[in-house]
């Protein structure tokens, strides 16, 4: 087995595929998406399918305590060798200090997988973290951020030999957000469409496979605002108005935000004439990144995106029905697009 240590979602499925191997797997956190990878990975490699009957186990904290996990970590594996135990719903485990001791001293002939979802260890129990960290690999999987998911659908497409535009790529992330499940099964949908003397995904494939029209979306939204384009911008609201199903203020609002917050904060960057010093203020990936705020910049003074971010503010309080007993969803929407363009 390899020897314990803490590691990226990338270093532990290289390991794995490697066979290397810790005795215990503590998988924690806010995404669900990596958790699961992980510990399927786990389950479907580590055995060959004729040893899996006597010596894979799949246990749920609200069922079992934590001493009953341990005993079962003991066992020695039948004509194998190894044997996984995984845990799911660990977080729903009351009482841990069995499984502390058995981290002071794991069986290396068994692979402890533990699935800890919709949070993390309680911070005070600091030794009870200490003796995973020991024993094996305590993972987080933390939420992507908005600026995360363009890389991530990339680096997807890419590892299958398909290439993606930018646009494409942006539109994707801001129509379906962070839920990487679905927006890996939704990858996998555009994979499998796709002929094989070309492996390219196009604005017309997204609306094709995935139904986010290529020429009304939240990409060609903000678009339409960072150049002041009024015409195009009521058009694009206009069109999502009569059809609800396409997109909601609920979905606009966290894009527009963000961006109108990054251009604030590139009024302060130190040389906001040059593309790459306000990348690299903004910390983007690359300076095509920044080329909408440089546009921005030229189109909204610093005071007008202070302005716009507090009226983006009281657009979402009223879209949650505070002071706003009555007003639809859809003219809020027109009623932040006028103010943010006049």
């Amino acid at each position: 087995m390899a020897e314990a240590k803490s590691a990226s979602f990338d270093s532990i499925m290289k390991d794995l595929q490697a066979r290397k191997f810790v005795p215990v797997y503590y998988l924690m956190g806010d995404e669900s998406y990596y958790i699961d990878k992980i510990c399927d990975y786990i389950a479907d490699h580590v055995l060959q399918p004729e040893e899996r009957d006597f010596n894979q186990t799949v246990l749920f904290g609200s069922d079992v305590t934590a001493a009953q996990i341990a005993d079962a970590a003991r066992r020695y594996p039948m004509m194998s060798e190894y044997q996984v135990l995984i845990v799911k719903e660990a977080q729903n485990l009351k009482n841990t200090e069995a499984l502390e001791k058995y981290f002071k001293m794991p069986m290396k002939s068994t692979i402890l997988v533990l699935c800890h979802k919709n949070g993390t260890i309680d911070g005070r129990k600091r030794e009870y973290v200490k003796s995973i960290q020991a024993a094996g690999i305590l993972f987080e999987s933390k939420k992507l951020r908005d600026r995360d998911l363009p890389p991530f659908i990339e680096n997807y497409l890419r590892q299958r030999n398909v290439s993606i535009d930018p646009k494409s790529t942006q539109i994707i992330a801001d129509s379906i957000g962070a839920d990487l499940s679905r927006l890996a099964s939704e990858l996998d949908k555009v994979v499998l469409s796709l002929p094989e003397q070309d492996r390219r995904v196009t604005p017309q494939v997204v609306e094709d496979q995935i139904g986010v029209s290529k020429d009304f979306n939240s990409f060609e939204l903000r678009d339409a605002i960072v150049n002041r384009n009024v015409f195009k911008a009521n058009q694009i609201i206009k069109y999502f108005d009569e059809n609800p199903k396409a997109g909601s203020i609920y979905s606009f609002l966290p894009m527009l935000f963000n961006y109108f917050q990054n251009l604030l904060i590139a009024w302060y960057a130190p040389n906001r004439q040059s593309q790459e010093s306000v990348a690299e203020w903004l910390e983007l990936r690359n300076p095509w990144a920044a080329k909408d705020y440089m546009t921005g910049l030229r189109n909204y003074s610093g005071v007008k995106a202070m302005q716009v971010i507090g009226k983006i503010r009281e657009i979402d309080a009223k879209s949650k029905g505070l002071d706003n007993p009555n007003t639809a969803p859809g003219e809020l929407m027109k009623e932040l697009i006028f103010y943010i363009l006049h």
